[in-house]
């Protein structure tokens, strides 16, 4: 298996949202909470559909999220004047605070995980996984968020 480029993506991926999810809960959030709040950090005034698309979930758990950031006081939503039913979500000072807590626990994680790698070798990962990215991201169904809209959000965790 060490050889199909799919298992070990995910197993990565895998990885790293365990070792996030450590992370977070010594800062009172889940792991899933701390993805919501780095895309409204890095896209501030975004709504919760695309928070939802972005986080591959129903936007009825998008919302019960945003409930609970809110009521946490991280999150705030402000109405749209276009349209009633939109709400664009935005960090509270508090939650900034909060980021930079993680920023400091994400940054810990990336450094293991590139431990042994040279700079040249940090920037050809990089640039070798994009590749695949926008490979897979090429042909998507019109429902899945194109690349384009993830590299907004492509400092996860942090912004």
């Amino acid at each position: 298996m060490s050889n199909n480029v799919a298992f070990l993506a995910t197993d990565v991926g895998r990885l790293f949202r365990k070792r996030f999810n450590v992370a977070a809960r010594q800062l009172g959030v889940t792991g899933a909470q701390w993805r919501m709040l780095a895309a409204i950090r890095r896209t501030p005034g975004i709504n919760q559909a695309a928070v939802a698309a972005w986080l591959e979930v129903e936007a009825i758990t998008a919302g019960r999220m945003v409930d609970r950031l809110e009521k946490a006081d991280l999150v705030e939503r402000r109405a749209d004047p276009a349209d009633r039913r939109t709400w664009h979500l935005y960090l509270t000072h508090q939650a900034d605070c909060q980021m930079d807590r993680l920023a400091t626990f994400a940054d810990s994680v990336f450094d293991d995980a590139l431990t042994g790698f040279s700079e040249a070798e940090h920037t050809t990962l990089l640039s070798l996984l994009d590749r695949v990215r926008t490979n897979l991201s090429a042909h998507m169904p019109d429902d899945t968020p194109h690349v384009a809209q993830l590299h907004d959000l492509e400092s996860f965790p942090h912004g």
